[in-house]
């Protein structure tokens, strides 16, 4: 993993975002803030487990799925799979170590 400071590419309205291998982070104290990073580092284990194309796909799919279900973009971000995974764990720091393998699909 490669934890990078750039405010360019982060969408506006996040503080960071994980694109395999790299944790892009707006500012630099999200660099040291270890639940923020463990959550995209989850993300980073979803996306090799999907590969990076079918999760990108799948991510977005999912949040159309849930923006018509919930007619809120912030209720369909944080109800996607893997954000509800992340979210859920990410202040577990030893979650990694013990996840099963597609456990995002618990939070369908």
């Amino acid at each position: 993993m490669f934890l990078l400071v750039t405010k360019k590419i982060i969408p506006k309205g996040f503080r960071g975002i994980a694109i395999f291998p790299f944790v892009l982070v707006k500012y630099p104290l999200d660099k040291e803030n270890l639940v923020f990073v463990n959550h995209e580092r989850i993300h980073l284990r979803q996306q090799l487990e999907l590969l990076l194309l079918p999760f990108f796909i799948w991510y977005c799919a999912e949040f159309l799925v849930r923006l018509i279900q919930y007619k809120n973009t912030d209720l369909a971000y944080r109800n996607i799979s893997f954000e509800r995974e992340a979210y859920a764990k990410e202040k577990d720091l030893g979650y990694l170590k013990l996840r099963s393998f597609w456990m995002f699909l618990k939070y369908i």
